[in-house]
């Protein structure tokens, strides 16, 4: 069975938790290892819910704070192999060190560090985060097992955020776009209806749409509707019956996710529309006083996050969260990915600092 071992720095563990391998549905033997040596931790109560371990200290604190991030990763490698990790100027560069096992072995040091912290704490290891949402062990518990993010008053979700604070999320919405005609052989056009040229109205209002940028909690959010597929037709000879345009809106966490579909089906009106994806955002509750102690206590600048995360999870329960870990999304899911060393040393540091 594989090991971990916490009186490890929190380099070196990283590297540990990196060399575990697990690809998203095969989380099992990381969670083991995960449950197996915070078990031996005393202030420590552990619950496991499938590849998911949830541990949290009991103490009596005035608030709750929430630590979370998941355990799975993208798929490996082969040629070359991202696993095992390499060590190379100050840097690691492997699978999972960017997105995000920096920032679960900065939880996991915590966890055998602080024994005695100033909040009380809920640990959250989850799986299934870089999959369809049905596998996301985060969601599930929310569903299922809510008493254990009860009492919350903050939460902080370590994915890379290169060492800066990123606030709330923007939402979600895929939708499909179709237009309907009739085919024909295309050597005669005029007995037929061209479903793809109908679908010109589609693409013009989307070049029309001008962006907003939304203000919520002093943080700039830039919204976003585009086409990012477009389908039809079945053959070189055959005026096309049916079109697919397949649009994306990135929207401000002040929406909810039925506000977004609504200006989504205004938008295109005339048109059938199907969603197939919709995720609301969070806020980035920066007026809390949790969230504002959390971020007096770091010192560092706060933007607001342009995509989407588990932060808005824990919105949709009432916990005000922030984005705040160690390496740089830009090369998440890399075939290089690599995290440098100072920034897991840092986030450490400086969450350490904030909770002891």
């Amino acid at each position: 069975m594989a090991s971990l071992d916490l009186t490890q720095d929190v380099v070196a563990l990283t590297e540990s938790v990196c060399n575990i391998e697990s690809v998203s549905l095969d989380e099992r033997n990381l969670a083991d290892a995960i449950e197996a040596e915070l078990a031996t931790l005393d202030h420590l109560d552990v619950v496991r819910d499938g590849n998911t371990i949830v541990a949290r200290t009991n103490l009596g604190r005035d608030e709750r704070i929430v630590l979370a991030g998941h355990i799975d990763t993208v798929p490996l490698t082969k040629d070359p192999a991202n696993l095992p990790v390499k060590r190379v100027g100050g840097k690691l560069h492997g699978r999972g060190t960017t997105d995000m096992k920096g920032g679960v072995a900065v939880q996991l040091k915590i966890a055998k560090e602080l024994t005695d912290p100033n909040r009380d704490i809920t640990f959250v290891f989850y799986e299934g985060e870089e999959i369809e949402d049905q596998y996301n062990g985060l969601g599930r518990i929310a569903r299922t097992r809510p008493e254990l993010l009860e009492g919350a008053a903050f939460a902080v979700l370590l994915e890379p955020t290169n060492g800066g604070i990123e606030g709330g999320c923007k939402g979600t919405l895929r939708v499909h776009v179709r237009t309907k005609g009739i085919a024909a052989h295309s050597a005669r056009p005029w007995k037929g209806d061209n479903a793809i040229h109908k679908a010109a109205d589609i693409l013009n209002r989307l070049r029309e749409y001008e962006p907003q940028t939304v203000t919520v909690d002093g943080l700039d959010y830039h919204e976003g509707l585009n086409a990012v597929n477009i389908s039809g037709g079945i053959a070189g000879n055959v005026i096309p019956d049916a079109c697919t345009v397949t649009v994306n809106y990135r929207f401000a966490p002040d929406k909810s996710a039925e506000d977004a579909l609504a200006y989504v089906t205004t938008f295109f009106d005339g048109f059938d529309i199907e969603c197939d994806d919709l995720a609301g955002g969070a806020r980035p509750g920066l007026d809390r006083p949790a969230a504002k102690a959390f971020v007096d206590a770091l010192g560092l600048p706060v933007v607001a996050k342009e995509g989407w995360t588990d932060v808005a999870r824990f919105s949709a329960v009432g916990v005000p969260a922030v984005n705040f870990g160690p390496g740089d999304p830009n090369v998440a899911h890399m075939d290089d990915e690599w995290c440098p060393e100072d920034q897991i040393v840092t986030a450490l540091e400086l969450l350490k600092g904030w909770l002891a």
